[in-house]
């Protein structure tokens, strides 16, 4: 049986090591791992779609201020956004990752906090891919469903996040000071983002099934 192709987007000048995670942890379930940013020529067929993490998604395509000393990086959005308009109406199954749910949010006409550490003061700078951070999911969500867990613990490395929710879009995860942490649409069969890297996750089991889930949900 051929695997389904799964596009995943980047930045041109993201690290070997960085794609190395993003590439197994689709070839691992079962996958084809395509990667796409905006010098790669422009996919004709894909089974499923990652929408990875990166920099920040520029203010505005949401209406929000730009945030000082960041990075952007236009020709992504571009790309990104794209990609969501050709393949989401053939009911191609898309994850989110961190910049990847945001961008989601904001294709359905959501919008995000630029910076959290500025919206929500209090919150301590926490950047680290090991899994450091708790969030709860809700449920009777499909996150839920998939995950198996109520809880879980995660990884962090954004000070983006989605503050309203765009067309369609449900909350399905919040963290302990009440920040999105994964949204999903409810007109369609698997759209989903989650504000963590589920691809550093090696070891973790429920993180582990959600990648499976879209490759599942790619392969049907």
């Amino acid at each position: 049986m051929a695997r389904p192709l799964i596009g995943i987007t980047t930045s041109d000048d993201k690290s070997q090591l960085s794609w190395f995670f993003d590439w197994f942890a689709v070839w691992r379930q079962g996958g084809q791992p395509l990667r796409l940013s905006p010098s790669r020529s422009f996919p004709v067929r894909l089974d499923g779609l990652i929408i990875g993490g990166g920099d920040d998604i520029h203010a505005s395509l949401y209406g929000g201020d730009v945030v000082p000393d960041v990075r952007l990086d236009p020709a992504r959005d571009r790309l990104e956004l794209a990609l969501l308009q050709q393949f989401i109406p053939r009911n191609c199954p898309v994850l989110g990752i961190c910049r990847g749910a945001q961008m989601i949010n904001v294709f359905f006409g959501g919008t995000l906090y630029g910076d959290i550490y500025i919206s929500h003061e209090g919150l301590i700078p926490r950047r680290t891919v090991l899994p450091r951070k708790y969030v709860g999911i809700c449920s009777g969500s499909r996150l839920r469903r998939i995950l198996g867990v109520t809880w879980c613990r995660v990884n962090s490395l954004h000070h983006q996040a989605v503050q309203e929710t765009g067309r369609g879009i449900a909350v399905v995860a919040r963290d302990r000071h009440g920040l999105v942490q994964a949204i999903e649409s409810l007109d369609h069969q698997f759209i989903l983002g989650v504000q963590w890297h589920p691809e550093w996750l090696v070891w973790n089991r429920p993180q582990q099934r959600l990648i499976r889930a879209l490759i599942r949900a790619s392969s049907s």
